[in-house]
């Protein structure tokens, strides 16, 4: 799986966020270590979201733009 992530630059190092997963942040003291994190969070973030969606009927809609 690919998501975007967003990069930003501090005094501490970096913090990161996943703007598709709202709340999915993290950080590190450089970009690689920022980068692992964030994909740490990321799949913590999605296990919860499958906890979440136990006995649930989930369905896709197509919405216009």
């Amino acid at each position: 799986m690919k998501l975007t992530v967003v990069l930003y630059p501090s005094e501490e190092g970096f913090a990161v966020s996943a703007p598709t997963l709202p709340g999915c942040w993290s950080q590190g003291t450089t970009e690689e270590e920022a980068l692992g994190n964030i994909a740490t969070a990321i799949r913590e973030y999605l296990d919860v979201e499958v906890e979440q969606l136990d006995g649930a009927e989930v369905r896709e809609i197509e919405v216009a733009v």
